[in-house]
């Protein structure tokens, strides 16, 4: 980054210096005073819309006019467009006024709004003229309750929709309906619209007209720049003489000015930048400027913020979720839980006694209960927005084993991916029950593991078998001390341990239980479907005959039943979306299930 584009090193803008970088002081104080910081947008910052700004409506309706004044001239309106109010003058013999112009080429409030409506409302399907990133970043930073009054000097409504997108209906404030606002305080957001709006007929644009506010709006806008610090974006100073007195007219200052810049500062900006020693971000545009101050606020927020309970973190997500503006704080929420994992695996210094496995699966489990609860209540409620981000937790831990190793720690090794095996019976019984199991070919397909010193890549249907991740011993752990031995207790014992995760999902235990055995099921029909060397079915409880059923009643004649083309499974490409292939994986594993199973 150069000094420049930090906001230092322009020896021309007075106000600029310092150790500190003006967006990390700007976000600073945004973040220490919430509310307490106006923000000041011009035409600039409605740029990256495709919008025009007001005076390029003139321009361009003059050029209209001068078009339909005489249609046979070759390039009629381009010498209007250039310098309107002169060839207004000399063909009218008046001033050029905004609100006079607007009136003479439509004659009626309808017609009015028709004729701007076609300069600031985006057309179907069009992909301009709507919200920019600087307005979405404001919109969220007023969500958050750091920005409570804006000024704007534009006429379009981008400001306003996107507010709307996040769920707050702003204050609108035009200069005739001052003496009805509800005090700023009082407000969750304040637009004060200087200069009105395309809508309103009662428009400033023409030099004359931006050169005296009405007494009320003058009172107000005192008011804001008395008592809030101000950000100022997109506005160049250059024709609002009104608004340019009102800044100078501010005396003192509560607290500071920042100034976002992009390309010459104007000379009226310059003073006014000397005269409140403002904090100058130069070379930034808006869209840069306010997605880094947001940037830098969450940072903030992220340090300051105390841990969160299990089960406040799932409120959180619950109450996220809906919300798309929140994507945010759910990735946080997951990442920060998976991160205390893999944080505390990569401290595990294992001695070579036999109560290892034990302390180190009890351990696993403690270490991953937060994250197993988002998990549970998280895919269960996502509507398949948030797939990548689950996805990724298996990813996440299933780099928490480094290698395939043989010998006395062979063992502890493999548990490294036992957080992963919670986590993707998790997800994988979850889905079940909020019937997504399209979401299951993801799931155990995609997120490939290599081990170290290995060129062979694995599905998590091969590297997270149950069976390879936790080893013979599970059945001391199960019944110590009883020497009672379970052929499958893998099954048994994450079937219990992943319980209390699903109580607000499904209280009923035995539906818990048929979904649990149902994830086992389909993910040893895609395991034995991958062909890989190591391919095995998830042996568990689900072979037993109460599960697996006898004369066509039972979970394999039912999933037998249900594989066809339309399948949620085969619809998601399991199989290769090939009904045979997935028939062809119910026989291997019935076969399977009749070498192997006890009678």
């Amino acid at each position: 980054m150069t000094k420049q584009a930090a906001g230092q090193g322009n020896p021309t803008v007075p106000g600029v210096g310092g150790v500190l970088d003006p967006r990390m002081s700007l976000a600073l104080n945004v973040h220490t005073c919430p509310g307490v910081y106006a923000v000041l947008l011009g035409a600039g910052i409605s740029m990256a819309s495709g919008i025009k700004t007001g005076w390029g409506i003139v321009q361009d309706l003059v050029a209209k006019v001068a078009v339909l004044h005489d249609p046979d001239a070759p390039d009629a309106g381009a010498g209007p467009a250039a310098d309107p109010e002169s060839w207004w003058q000399e063909q009218f013999g008046e001033q050029l006024g905004y609100s006079r112009l607007l009136s003479e080429a439509a004659p009626t409030s309808a017609a009015r709004q028709a004729l701007l409506a076609g300069y600031f409302e985006p057309e179907d399907g069009d992909d301009v003229k709507q919200p920019t990133a600087a307005h979405r970043a404001i919109a969220r930073l007023v969500k958050r309750g750091n920005v409570k009054v804006i000024l704007t000097t534009n006429f379009d409504r981008l400001m306003e929709r996107a507010l709307e997108e996040v769920g707050i209906s702003p204050q609108v404030v035009r200069d005739h309906q001052i003496d009805s606002m509800k005090p700023l305080v009082h407000s969750q957001v304040t637009i004060i619209k200087l200069h009105g709006d395309y809508a309103d007929l009662e428009q400033r644009n023409t030099v004359d007209e931006l050169e005296k506010y009405p007494d009320a709006q003058q009172e107000l806008l005192e008011r804001v720049l008395d008592e809030y610090g101000l950000i100022v974006c997109g506005w160049s100073a250059d024709w609002d003489r009104a608004l340019v007195r009102a800044v100078e007219g501010t005396r003192s200052r509560r607290y500071p000015m920042y100034w976002g810049q992009f390309g010459r500062m104007s000379e009226p900006a310059r003073r006014l930048v000397a005269q409140h020693s403002a904090a100058v971000i130069d070379g930034v545009t808006a869209d840069d400027l306010f997605t880094d101050l947001e940037r830098r606020v969450e940072a903030l927020d992220r340090m300051t913020a105390a841990p969160v309970t299990r089960d406040t973190a799932v409120a959180q997500l619950k109450r996220f979720l809906p919300d798309p503006i929140r994507r945010i704080e759910i990735h946080d929420l997951i990442e920060q839980s998976a991160s205390l994992i893999a944080n505390k695996a990569s401290q595990d210094r294992y001695p070579l006694t036999g109560s290892v496995f034990a302390q180190s699966i009890h351990r696993y489990r403690a270490d991953s209960d937060t994250l197993l609860h988002l998990l549970a209540n998280g895919v269960f409620h996502d509507d398949g927005t948030y797939n990548a981000l689950w996805q990724r937790v298996i990813e996440r831990l299933g780099r928490l084993r480094h290698k395939n190793i043989n010998g006395h720690t062979e063992e502890l090794e493999r548990l490294r991916h036992y957080p992963a095996v919670l986590a993707i019976f998790t997800m994988g019984t979850a889905a079940v029950l909020a019937r997504r199991e399209d979401f299951l070919h993801r799931l155990l397909i995609e997120p490939l593991w290599s081990p170290l010193f290995s060129n062979g890549r694995q599905v998590p249907a091969v590297y997270l078998n149950p069976r390879r991740v936790i080893s013979g011993s599970i059945n001391e752990v199960c019944s110590p001390g009883v020497g009672r031995t379970w052929f499958y207790p893998q099954s048994r014992w994450l079937r219990e341990e992943l319980r209390e995760p699903f109580r607000l999902v499904e209280p009923n235990d035995d539906a818990y239980r048929a979904a649990f055995h149902r994830f086992e099921f389909l993910a040893s029909l895609v395991t034995l479907d991958t062909e890989h060397a190591l391919a095995s079915p998830w042996s568990g409880e689900f072979f037993d005959d109460d599960v697996w059923g006898y004369d066509q009643n039972g979970l394999a004649a039912d999933i037998e039943r249900e594989i066809n083309d339309s399948w949620p499974l085969v619809q998601a490409g399991a199989f290769s979306s090939d009904t045979e292939r997935a028939k062809k994986a119910l026989t291997a594993l019935a076969e399977f299930r009749s070498k192997h199973h006890p009678w």
